[in-house]
């Protein structure tokens, strides 16, 4: 229930840079697609489904008030934005671990539990598609043995972006 107001919600942010709903429902997407073959309670798989369609929803906020949408500053953007969604539909658990998740998603060294793991690697899969496959095979093994950590994450990053 929730999560489809909160998609609206985002939608209604992103209206005019579509390339923000499109990427956000991937990074949903690759969410699901982890969370499946890992073994994740009912209510931590709502948290990172909120988490992934939020994770960017700093990035208009931080261009009107940065003239930027770096990570740095979607991360002091977004945690706010977050919030007023999350009260505006009526979702009341668990906004602090939402807001510090966004807060941080560009910052693996705050990566501090399987939830914010899991957005880590579904949005990574996602920014990894922007990568020549061909050419950066040892780039993108790299990265994938540096960033992921759950059986899922590297083996649906593996099937994805690993020619051999």
């Amino acid at each position: 229930m929730f999560k489809e107001k909160i998609i609206e919600e985002m939608k209604e942010v992103f209206k005019e840079i579509p390339f923000g709903i499109e990427h956000t429902l991937k990074v949903l997407q690759n969410a699901e697609d982890i969370m499946k073959e890992e073994n994740i309670p009912e209510e931590e798989k709502e948290l990172i489904r909120i988490v992934a369609i939020l994770h960017d929803i700093g990035a208009v906020e931080a261009q009107k008030k940065y003239g930027s949408i770096d990570g740095v500053y979607q991360e002091k953007a977004g945690p706010k934005v977050a919030r007023e969604i999350l009260h505006k539909v009526g979702y009341h658990k668990n906004i602090d671990r939402i807001c510090y998740i966004i807060g941080n998603h560009h910052t693996p060294s705050k990566i501090d539990g399987l939830d914010f793991q899991i957005q880590w690697e579904a949005d990574l899969l996602e920014n990894l598609t922007a990568m020549d496959k061909q050419k950066d095979q040892q780039k993108i093994k790299k990265c994938i043995e540096d960033n992921f950590k759950t059986v899922a994450g590297k083996r649906i990053a593996y099937d994805g972006f690993i020619l051999d």
